[in-house]
């Protein structure tokens, strides 16, 4: 694949439209910036605060599932997946199979867990591809499923500077 490519690049539509896209970044050769636009809104760049803030509202109606959540992001994608080395990049464990497990945590919070399973994965596979030691995501994610206090969580989240 090129290195050079246009953008927005459509990667995945969610069974309620919404379309995750990616665009080239600067940072790094394969580098990207994940967008996503609902029907009717905006295009929107997700950040690590507004998945963790979703998961908040998703732990409130049904904690425990809500964790296996969590262990599926730790275990299954962000130990998981590899720098990209394609422009567009590809999504490398997500699978239809994966939401269903899930999907009673749709009826809680924000985004969908397709969503979130998605663009999850996109960014950890963008943080890995521009910060290959990087472990701000995983820190995260640990964070939240010890259940530390929510103004760690969310410095954690919102943290800006190198990964």
């Amino acid at each position: 694949m090129s290195t050079t490519w246009p953008g927005p690049h459509l990667i995945y539509a969610t069974a309620n439209g919404t379309q995750i896209y990616v665009s080239k970044g600067g940072k790094s050769l394969f580098n990207f910036k994940v967008q996503y636009q609902e029907p009717g809104k905006r295009l929107r760049t997700p950040k690590h605060i507004h998945l963790i803030i979703d998961l908040y509202m998703k732990k409130v109606g049904n904690k425990c599932l809500t964790m296996q959540l969590v262990d599926h992001l730790i275990q299954d994608v962000i130990l998981r997946v590899q720098p990209s080395t394609t422009n567009p990049p590809i999504l490398q464990v997500f699978s239809p199979d994966h939401i269903r497990q899930f999907q009673a945590l749709d009826a809680y919070g924000e985004y969908s867990v397709e969503f979130l399973l998605v663009v999850g994965e996109l960014i950890i596979i963008q943080e890995k591809t521009n910060y290959p030691h990087g472990t701000m995501t995983l820190n995260l994610f640990r964070s939240f499923r010890e259940e530390r206090d929510i103004f760690t969580v969310v410095s954690t989240a919102s943290f800006r500077g190198e990964r």
